[in-house]
């Protein structure tokens, strides 16, 4: 049954509250989801041209990118750091109330002449006069926080990919300052870090994404506005 090129295709988050949450988007619109293949895959109960597949966030983007997968739902961060390429290929079809979170640029607490970019530009340049070596930025949003910093005239830094928890990154001394996702800045409070006072790179929710290579598919428009109201 899902081998026909009828059959729409939804990536849909595989775990965390972002999965919760739009599961009940589902469940608000009385779309009941059957799970099955030990949760990797599900149908829904009554709509026999819908497959949907359980994909990590990152990786539902790329699916929709290559046309893998028709609709998914994933967080607008994940979309905007993804490469052009990417986004070029993909639609938001709808914004939702809920996986809400800011991608911040975050210093030590102990860093109390620093308020402001302007402020961090001249850390910066301190830095590489003194210390012969770049400031160091730990991210797991490298793209966009390049492109924040070179846009607001910071330049004098070094990208540091985090694989792991970013926040601790200042502590272990993989870098001086971090940017990072955060929904109430509790967690970078935790590890004394806060957030620069015109640090904001970008607001982020939960959306419903098309791939433009589905446009055309039997049957999308319904199942989207299905979603959408």
């Amino acid at each position: 049954m899902f081998m026909s090129n009828n059959i729409i295709k939804i990536g849909l988050p595989s775990k965390g509250r972002l999965k919760e949450d739009t599961l009940k988007v589902f469940k608000k619109r009385k779309l009941n989801i059957i799970s099955k293949d030990r949760g990797l895959f599900g149908y829904i109960k009554k709509i026999s041209n819908i497959k949907i597949i359980y994909l990590h966030a990152r990786e539902c983007i790329e699916q929709l990118s290559l046309g893998n997968i028709d609709l998914g739902f994933s967080g607008l961060d994940l979309l905007r750091e993804s490469e052009t390429n990417i986004q070029n290929n993909i639609s938001i079809v709808n914004k939702f109330n809920y996986g809400q979170a800011n991608l911040v640029l975050a210093i030590p607490d102990l860093w109390i002449d620093v308020q402001t970019l302007l402020d961090l530009d001249e850390v910066a340049f301190e830095f590489k006069r003194k210390k012969k070596r770049l400031l160091r930025v730990a991210s797991k949003y490298p793209n966009l926080t390049r492109t924040f910093l070179y846009s607001k005239g910071v330049t004098q830094f070094q990208l540091v990919q985090s694989l792991g928890s970013t926040e601790i990154s200042p502590f272990t001394g993989t870098s001086e300052i971090i940017s990072d996702i955060t929904s109430t800045g509790a967690t970078l409070k935790a590890n004394n870090l806060r957030i620069l006072k015109d640090g904001l790179i970008l607001r982020s929710q939960a959306a419903l994404m098309q791939s433009k290579l589905s446009t055309k598919k039997i049957g999308i428009k319904k199942i989207i506005n299905l979603l959408s109201k």
